[in-house]
């Protein structure tokens, strides 16, 4: 992390917790003074949760928010007849909750192994009646994510097979440690989800996302270390294979 992000990390106003934070600068945190800090570190709370563990369940109110410190959690919905749809994927530092809102239906689970940073719903929307720039920085998260569902929509609607896999190879490449890069066009990613939740995710069957993920590999797309794990050389190459305009 460069300096400027790490520019207070001996500036006795910031409690040391929240010096210690890897994704305070780009999360939501990074909008108070070090005096909020201290009041809302009062009451901090960090987790590690395991795999498939529940964050927060699908028609309850949250009684705490939290900011994703590191790994990746699925946000899922239950219908009506049992069957679950995975409805979006969110990555540190994104925040997770719904200030001043009730509760959505939408379930929140660990993709992965994930450590949070929680928070009582009180005391984080008492702060944010009085520092807008917490608020605002909500309101982006919120309009960021409006925009990924809506290409998300375009990708599911309308893109083939091959290229709804490309897009969510390159969705998790350039979200899990997009930091880590440094510029480089390639990387090592884990894929956070088994083959099939990553179907489920697509609108495709395992075979299909298991046939397309072979097809991306043969024309020299990704490289598979194995069945979690896959090495893209060239990241503008995987973007190129997110549409068939680009890629042919």
């Amino acid at each position: 992390m460069n300096n400027s992000q790490r520019k207070d990390i001996h500036n006795s106003e910031v409690p040391v917790v929240c010096q210690a934070c890897e994704v305070r600068h780009r999360g939501v945190c990074g909008a108070l003074n070090g005096e909020q800090l201290m009041r809302l570190s009062k009451h901090t709370k960090r987790h590690a949760i395991s795999h498939a563990a529940e964050l927060t369940t699908g028609g309850r109110s949250a009684e705490r928010y939290a900011n994703i410190m590191s790994g990746v959690v699925k946000l899922s919905k239950l219908m009506a007849d049992g069957r679950q749809q995975i409805v979006g994927l969110q990555f540190a530092p994104d925040f997770v909750g719904r200030p001043f809102a009730n509760a959505d239906g939408i379930t929140v689970e660990a993709a992965t192994d994930v450590r949070v940073c929680s928070f009582p719903r009180e005391t984080l929307e008492g702060l944010m009646e009085e520092e807008p720039e917490l608020e605002q920085r909500l309101h982006r998260q919120t309009l960021r994510e409006l925009d990924e569902a809506r290409e998300w929509m375009l990708t599911l609607g309308r893109k083939n097979a091959e290229e709804k896999v490309a897009s969510f190879l390159y969705l998790i490449a350039t979200h899990v440690d997009p930091e880590g890069q440094n510029g480089t066009t390639d990387i090592t990613i884990d894929l956070p989800m088994k083959r099939g939740d990553i179907a489920d995710f697509l609108g495709l069957t395992i075979e299909t996302v298991s046939r397309n993920i072979t097809k991306l590999r043969k024309r020299g797309v990704i490289d598979v270390v194995d069945r979690r794990t896959v090495f893209v050389a060239d990241l503008h190459r995987l973007h190129s294979a997110t549409s068939q305009d680009l890629s042919r």
